[in-house]
């Protein structure tokens, strides 16, 4: 029996897979790192590993699904899905010739980090609220306090539960909100929209 999945918001996909793209640079030490190494050959699966693990886990396609979606094998999805993260970080600190898909391990360590909260965004909104409160843009502060713990991507649902009763240089949020488009990535793209919609 096949199961079948949710429609694909691609968007959301993008967006998620973006993140665990750019997590997945980060847990190999980031840009530098691959290029000290000489392994930039492995950009492009780890974005074909973050797609994989966003369809999955976001979407809960099927392996011929997302194989089709994504103009790949069913085996090299299957390959990404059934690599093991503990051996992939043995592999990578040199404890292990054993090669599993690297990629698709690593992927699978990002979207767990994400979904962990380990991605470092809280830390990021924090950056974010005390830069707002130095330049005096309070509407910004207020915002940031409130969305903290959202997983990004969001919908104009979850800041409205908390936002809701707020007033930016007296426009209701909601009216804001409203006037935004959907899903939004992460905080700062949050704040640029916001302050593209109250400019008089």
């Amino acid at each position: 029996m096949e199961v079948i999945g949710k429609p694909v918001n691609e968007r959301n996909i993008d967006a998620v897979a973006e993140r665990i793209f750019h997590e997945s640079i980060r847990i190999l030490g980031g840009l530098k790192n691959l290029v000290e190494y000489r392994n930039l050959t492995w950009l492009p699966s780890l974005a074909e590993a973050a797609y994989v693990i966003a369809l999955k886990n976001e979407s809960i396609k099927t392996n011929r699904e997302i194989a089709e979606y994504l103009g790949i094998t069913e085996q090299t999805v299957k390959n990404i899905l059934s690599a093991d993260e503990n051996r992939v970080m043995e592999y990578l600190k040199g404890e292990s010739r054993e090669k599993e898909h690297v990629a698709g391990g690593i992927a699978k360590l990002a979207y767990r980090a994400i979904k962990e909260h380990r991605d470092n965004l809280d830390e990021r909104m924090e950056i974010m609220e005390e830069s707002a409160r130095s330049l005096g843009v309070d509407w910004a502060v207020h915002v940031l306090s409130n969305i903290k713990g959202l997983n990004f991507p969001v919908e104009k649902e979850d800041l409205l539960e908390r936002l809701k009763g707020y007033q930016i240089r007296g426009k209701p949020i909601e009216d804001i909100l409203d006037s935004l488009e959907y899903p939004i990535k992460s905080p700062a793209e949050l704040l640029h929209a916001i302050r593209e919609a109250i400019k008089d």
